[in-house]
């Protein structure tokens, strides 16, 4: 029997593609915190995530390229609670949080990886 990695791995590879590209925008925005009339962005993710995975399982990847296309996923701009005078839309604790859970969904979805790749090696071994 034939063992499928791709199926076997579920959502998770494309969930730590927009993981990672999620933190670069979240990087971004807490380096401009203090740049005025910067506009904060992030991502939708599950909307992405949704996308990525309509884009694999239609073949759009099936060459080797990301699941997320050449334009990855669409940004949006993040609405402030409380508006600053200079324009800039970045407030620290949202992005400090953001960036924190994006980073345990990240540690997550790599764990479930490494065991089931853990797992397939066993029982390739026979264990």
């Amino acid at each position: 029997m034939a063992i499928n990695i791709q199926q076997a791995l579920g959502i998770h590879p494309e969930a730590l593609k927009l993981r990672a590209e999620r933190v670069k925008i979240l990087a971004s925005n807490l380096a401009n915190e203090s740049t005025p009339g910067y506009q904060a962005r992030d991502i939708d993710f599950a909307a992405s995530l949704q996308q990525a995975l309509a884009q694999k399982a239609q073949g759009t990847a099936a060459d080797g390229g990301s699941a997320l296309g050449n334009a990855g996923p669409e940004l949006l701009y993040r609405v402030p609670n409380l508006p600053s005078q200079d324009g800039n839309t970045v407030e620290l604790g949202v992005e400090q949080a953001a960036f924190s859970q994006n980073a345990s969904d990240f540690q997550a979805s790599m764990t479930f990886i490494n065991l089931t790749l853990r797992d397939i090696a066993k029982a390739i071994q026979g264990q």
